[in-house]
């Protein structure tokens, strides 16, 4: 999305208000003032409030997708090495507004269908990629959408939980599951 006329701040905007206070702090009165402009600006852009909502969907999925398609390519590395970047990635960069978003999107989806339909179409990708990486290490196909989906489950989970442990203790058990989560052997019978 180009920004001739201004949209993608208006969007940009609506995800800072997302992240701030979830999706009832997406108003176009809030987005204006934090903008420092009036209302009118934002209805030269968008027809209401829903088509920003649509935009903002829209480019929270359009960037989780790409990131995930660029973050999994082998590039010369093989798919464990891919994977262990990926562990990397996540568990050693903290970046509270992605998260915030991550958290309030999904919130959203909850009670929106089209959130819902925008969540599922992200994580479907983000599945698929990872997936195609245990495929490369030589799992199954119904093997490697299991490996993807508890690589997510860790991804998601180890960001929300709160070590009591020191920051020695939390690295080694990031450590522990990295190898567990690429180990060519697991899951296979």
């Amino acid at each position: 999305m180009t920004d001739d006329d201004g949209t993608t701040k208006w969007i940009e905007a609506g995800l800072s208000a997302l992240a701030r206070g979830g999706i009832d702090e997406v108003r176009v009165e809030v987005l204006a003032k934090d903008l420092g402009v009036t209302k009118g600006g934002f209805y030269r852009r968008f027809s209401g409030r829903h088509a920003l909502l649509v935009a903002i969907l829209d480019t929270w999925a359009r960037g989780r997708i790409a990131a995930i398609e660029k973050q999994a390519k082998l590039d010369g590395v093989s798919a464990r090495e891919r994977l262990l970047e990926l562990i990397r990635l996540y568990s050693a960069t903290v970046n509270p507004r992605g998260m915030a978003v991550e958290l309030a999107i999904r919130q959203w989806s909850r009670g929106d269908e089209t959130a819902a339909e925008v969540v599922a179409r992200v994580d479907k990708a983000r599945l698929k990629s990872v997936a195609l990486l245990y495929r490369a290490l030589g799992f199954d196909a119904e093997q490697a959408e299991a490996q993807a989906f508890l690589f997510y489950s860790f991804i998601f989970g180890q960001s929300l939980l709160q070590m009591t442990h020191g920051s020695r203790r939390s690295k080694d058990l990031i450590a522990a599951c990295s190898a567990a989560l690429t180990s060519p052997s697991i899951g296979k019978h």
